[in-house]
């Protein structure tokens, strides 16, 4: 295997370890063990958790920014929004168990008083920037922001209840009450859902 194809493998795995277990309880061993190599090999490529966690923030802001622009080829930005409230189901099972990727690194980096705290929650600002410019293009120009921080708080908060509860159905639920929200915001613009949604690991 290349070096850049096993240093890919190790981000991969990290970021799956940092999600599923939590990043303080991810420890070298952890991620060397998942992915099959010995301590000497690991260090050629990493030196410190935290330059691990660097690259997994940095994979997840990329994801997140091709996801975005994917977005872009939705027909209108009602549909585009709608694609955003829609990652709440393609990620449905990884959300129930586990949470939502950024918010949940987000809030452990903010306890631990950590320093890529700031760098890890610029992936919610990739996507209040990219949601205000929607409603900009909504004709909501001078409230746009504040509508992207209610749909992005919205999404986390049931993110949040999904993962206490469990319950598929109330994830559902809430989607359908986005989108009719979305829709009152310019009753005039068709909401389509999109077709084979991206999936990233990055979404709220």
């Amino acid at each position: 295997m290349k070096a850049q194809d096993t240093r890919q493998y190790i981000v991969d795995a990290a970021d799956r370890l940092f999600y599923e277990q939590g990043f303080e309880a991810t420890s070298f061993a952890h991620i060397a063990e998942a992915v099959g190599l010995s301590r000497g090999n690991f260090y050629y490529h990493f030196r410190t958790k935290d330059e691990i966690l660097t690259a997994v923030i940095d994979q997840r802001k990329a994801k997140t920014r091709q996801m975005l622009d994917a977005w872009q080829e939705d027909a209108s930005p009602a549909a585009r929004i709608g694609s955003f409230i829609q990652i709440l189901t393609t990620n449905r099972a990884g959300i129930m168990h586990y949470g939502c990727p950024v918010g949940t690194l987000c809030n452990e980096l903010a306890k631990l008083d950590h320093v890529a705290r700031d760098d890890a929650a610029e992936i919610f600002t990739l996507f209040r920037v990219w949601l205000a410019a929607q409603f900009t293009s909504m004709g909501r120009a001078d409230d746009a922001d504040d509508l992207a921080l209610h749909i992005l708080m919205r999404s986390q908060g049931v993110a949040a209840l999904a993962t206490a509860f469990r319950d598929g159905a109330f994830i559902e639920r809430e989607i359908a009450d986005m989108n009719d929200w979305l829709q009152r915001q310019h009753p005039d613009t068709p909401l389509t859902p999109p077709e084979g949604d991206a999936t990233c690991s990055s979404s709220p």
